[in-house]
């Protein structure tokens, strides 16, 4: 038993320094903020989060005043109106909302940030891999209301400072311009998120609902995403762990379980070394 025990212990330090070696002490994709309108330059703690930006309080890249102005029909953030066609019911807005803050307050979406050529950001998000659940019930919750347009990100009559139907346009029920909730989650943000068939709790998609008392989920999916990116920047949609190039020179118990140590070591550490172990 105790020889088996040492040989345990014995792969988990294999593990963790295969980790150390394939990995930078701080990892750029993790833990930050975009540069975009109103994110804060760094995450961290925000005391009075308003209500559903609230889960993100303890590590947000967002103020407690754009927290506020999520929630309002006519926000200040964008000058956006959700009631273009007529008064958005509340259990579909409060998805918009969620969306907001998940957008405005989350430090895990590093993987997905790309450029935007944007007068009002200079980084996006794209293919943010989004639970089912949250995707089908954000349709489902949205499917009776009316919009007159496929893409929110552009297109509208900003003529009155803002958002109107451009001229032609109809208003038809969501579930006419969305007919499912993939075209709903993909095409309302210009493909900022991807419609997947992961679960909640899976580590492999993120959250835009969770309940903060069992911590944030989404640090754990930002790892794994994160792992892969570092393996294979050009193929992150396809290559799994086990066969990326990059760790193939490894022993076959490290490329194993090289995914579960990443997602084990601790944020914000100090590096590799004798200090301490290497963080994501």
């Amino acid at each position: 038993t105790g020889l088996a025990m040492g040989m345990g212990v014995g792969q988990v330090m294999l593990v963790l320094l295969a980790a150390c070696a394939v990995m930078p002490a701080k990892d750029p994709l993790l833990n930050v903020c975009m540069d975009a309108k109103h994110h804060k330059t760094k995450p961290g703690p925000e005391g009075k989060l308003h209500d559903q930006c609230a889960p993100w309080k303890d590590n947000a890249c967002c103020t407690a005043n754009t927290s506020s102005e999520a929630h309002k029909d006519q926000s200040n953030l964008y000058n956006f109106n959700w009631n273009h066609c007529g008064l958005m019911p509340p259990k579909c807005k409060r998805h918009f909302i969620q969306d907001t803050c998940l957008y405005e307050c989350s430090p895990n979406l590093g993987p997905w940030i790309d450029q935007a050529d944007s007068s009002w950001r200079r980084e996006r998000i794209l293919h943010v891999p989004l639970c089912k659940e949250d995707c089908e019930e954000w349709w489902e919750d949205c499917k009776d209301y009316v919009t007159c347009k496929e893409n929110w990100h552009k297109g509208w009559n900003w003529a009155t400072g803002t958002n109107r139907c451009p001229w032609g346009s109809m208003c038809r029920p969501f579930n006419q311009v969305f007919p499912r909730p993939k075209d709903l989650c993909e095409k309302i943000w210009s493909n900022s998120y991807k419609y997947t068939t992961e679960q909640r709790g899976s580590g492999r998609c993120i959250q835009m609902w969770f309940d903060p008392a069992q911590g944030n989920p989404n640090v754990v999916v930002a790892k794994y995403y994160a792992w892969k990116k570092r393996s294979s920047p050009a193929g992150m949609e396809n290559v799994t762990p086990e066969t990326d190039n990059a760790v193939r020179v490894l022993p076959w118990s490290v490329v194993v379980l090289l995914p579960l140590a990443l997602v084990m070591l601790p944020e914000g550490g100090r590096g590799c070394g004798s200090h301490g172990w290497g963080s994501l």
